[in-house]
């Protein structure tokens, strides 16, 4: 009651008369009391001073370490048209085992001699390849001959124009020498002709000088127009030499051309073998791929086709295997305010869906059904679809091994553990809402002194 009255409730009333009143007032129950209350908080005040372990929760699923481990589903490269299972749900199959057999559904791989006629065109273009090389072949010599034979000509109308100028000098000369010969005759008959004035010649002398002189006139005549000749045959040997280069550049120019179109139809010829050869690759892979095997051994967990004579396209899903021999991981996702506390190589601590565990969060040495991992990844980027950061953790060889029966897909929950903390200091973070304690790994520790050791 409130001290709000100066009246006293014991003098006016008996109290001692109620039992209730009788139980407050007995002194040996209320020093019980006094005692339970005060182990009880000396038990709750130690308890506050135990060590707990931090921990860092994830939830996650069983998967393999490798990527080739994983289930994959099998694709058809090609379209086609079931014909023949060779498998069933439920088997084991070996790798290269065949799968499926498919039938062609494009008009253009329908002809069941497709590849017999591609060798045929190939071994077509060939021939068609060795013609124009041989014709080049052909081109080439008889470019060679034509060369050969312009530069004998070459020879043989240089020697007649050195001939024709060698005529001329000799004409040139002898034209010299003609005028000589004309001016002596002028002096003997001027000579002649003055002495038979004086009586001292003869009529007949002075008409044998006349008749030397004209004879030496028409010689100089005779001599100029053989050195005309002359110096025309040097000009035909000029203009002959001209048309032998005229003539056998022609010649070669158009045995060239012969040439060069020969080497563009070898060329052409050549990128359509190679053509008909890929095709032919083409073809013999894609007929090799109308059987669809098995890349790996493996399981076979569910057929996606079904049915004979269904039709499918390319990159269409056709079985999923599950491969036999993996290395069983475990994928877990944390909360990105613990992504700093984890680093690959610490342990961690799992529990698999259906495996009867007992787990005390902040005494792990008291649980019980737990399995060791090892972080081995830490995701680098989150996850957009769940909003947390991937941690793949594989099994601990140090620890007992994970049961054989976990398959992969099978959930499993995460324990990372930290540092040993107070429960008080626990509890004082968790109604705060702080992250646990930032930690670094012992060999990242290692590493750091080494390093600041180094430079000193």
């Amino acid at each position: 009651m409130l001290d709000i009255s100066k009246l006293k409730l014991n003098e006016k009333v008996d109290l001692s008369k109620y039992k209730s009143m009788e139980f407050t007032f007995h002194k040996d129950r209320f020093l019980t009391f006094n005692k339970i209350m005060t182990i009880f908080g000396v038990v709750l005040l130690a308890i506050l001073f135990l060590p707990w372990t931090q921990i860092v929760q994830g939830r996650g699923y069983v998967t393999s370490l490798e990527p080739n481990q994983r289930p994959q589903s099998i694709e058809s490269a090609i379209s086609g048209q079931i014909v023949k299972w060779y498998v069933r749900e439920g088997q084991i199959v070996e790798k290269g085992d065949t799968i499926l057999h498919i039938s062609e559904i494009k008009d253009k791989f329908f002809d069941p001699d497709l590849l017999q006629r591609a060798q045929s065109q190939i071994t077509a273009k060939n021939f068609s390849l060795d013609s124009y090389v041989e014709k080049v072949k052909a081109l080439n010599f008889q470019i060679e001959a034509l060369i050969e034979e312009r530069k004998l000509k070459l020879e043989q109308a240089q020697n007649k124009l050195i001939q024709a100028n060698l005529k001329v000098e000799s004409d040139s000369i002898e034209v010299e020498a003609a005028k000589t010969q004309l001016l002596i005759a002028e002096r003997q008959f001027e000579r002649t002709e003055s002495l038979e004035k004086e009586g001292l010649k003869a009529v007949t002398d002075l008409e044998a000088k006349r008749l030397m002189l004209q004879n030496s006139q028409a010689k100089i005549i005779s001599q100029k127009n053989k050195l005309l000749s002359s110096k025309n045959e040097v000009i035909n040997a000029k203009i002959e030499i001209s048309s032998i280069k005229a003539g056998y550049q022609d010649k070669i120019s158009k045995a060239e051309s012969d040439k060069f179109s020969a080497l563009s139809g070898q060329y052409d010829t050549e990128a359509q073998r190679t053509k008909l050869e890929t095709e032919f690759t083409n073809f013999t892979v894609r007929s090799g791929m109308r059987y669809i095997k098995a890349p790996q051994s493996g399981f076979v967990n569910k057929v996606l086709q079904s049915g004979i004579g269904e039709t499918f396209k390319e990159g269409t899903q056709i079985v999923s295997i599950m491969p036999l021999d993996i290395d069983l991981a475990v994928e877990t996702f944390v909360d990105p305010i613990d992504l700093p506390l984890l680093h690959p190589g610490e342990p961690i601590r799992i529990i698999f869906d259906g495996w009867p565990a007992i787990f005390f969060s902040g005494w792990p040495n008291l649980s019980y059904g737990t399995y060791g991992g090892e972080i081995v990844a830490v995701s680098r980027t989150m996850d957009p679809q769940k909003g947390k950061f991937r941690v793949l953790i594989k099994e601990d060889p140090k620890e007992k091994e994970w049961p054989d029966v976990v398959r992969a897909g099978s959930g499993a929950r995460t324990m990372a553990l930290l540092n040993d903390v107070p429960v008080w200091y626990e509890i004082w973070r968790k109604i705060n809402g702080f992250p646990p304690d930032y930690y670094m790994p012992q060999d990242s520790n290692k590493s750091v002194d080494k390093n600041q050791n180094t430079s000193k």
